[in-house]
């Protein structure tokens, strides 16, 4: 236990930190939650919350032994979560659509708000990616503060989407896409070295 929590590092928690934020887009989604509140009637922050923290911690700890049973390794896996943070990205920058969500009915807080929304498959792509590189408690954190902004922007959509406006949401779009590119980038260069370096061994 002691362990664990010694692995902590302010300067991975916030590379961590950011990089969830990037990936999640909580803001870049409020016209989208807006639209599932309009057509589910009202959603529930705290349920919203609760169930992607514990999708996001279940996926962190059971993600790379599920992995295994496949007979992937986490670096592949890392190379391949790279591509989709890497089209993620184009999404955000260019305003193209590649993934496609259906949005109804009435458990709309967990679906598809919680996943896939906010835990889908970008999501647990970035933790797998993100434990190649970062100690669990620094990831784990992370994903508490994200889930704290999460909460925090379900109960207040309507008063930052009119405080940002579409020009501001567009814009912050635009940014963390940028973001996100690098960040693909990075991952996928230093875990495609990784494993051809262990393929010459």
């Amino acid at each position: 236990m002691y362990d664990f929590f010694n692995g902590f590092n302010l300067g991975e928690l916030f590379k961590t930190s950011t990089v969830l934020f990037a990936v999640i887009d909580i803001v870049g989604s409020v016209p989208m939650i807006i639209k599932i509140k309009e057509q589910a009637g009202d959603i529930h922050p705290m349920r919203t919350s609760v169930v992607s923290l514990g999708i996001m911690i279940g996926f962190l700890i059971l993600g790379e032994s599920i992995l295994r049973l496949f007979g992937v390794d986490v670096k592949s896996f890392a190379v391949a979560g790279s591509l989709i943070l890497f089209a993620m990205s184009l999404e955000m920058i260019l305003g193209v659509r590649l993934f496609r969500d259906s949005v109804s009915g009435k458990t709309a807080s967990v679906v598809p708000l919680a996943f896939p929304i906010i835990a889908g498959a970008g999501t647990m792509t970035t933790l797998v990616s993100l434990r190649a590189e970062f100690q669990n408690i620094n990831i784990i954190l992370a994903i508490i503060i994200n889930v704290l902004i999460v909460y925090i922007v379900l109960r207040l959509t309507k008063k930052i989407e009119q405080l940002l406006g579409p020009g501001g949401i567009a814009i912050l779009k635009k940014v963390f896409g940028i973001i996100l590119l690098a960040i693909a980038v990075k991952l996928f260069t230093t875990n495609i070295s990784a494993l051809l370096a262990s393929t010459k061994v």
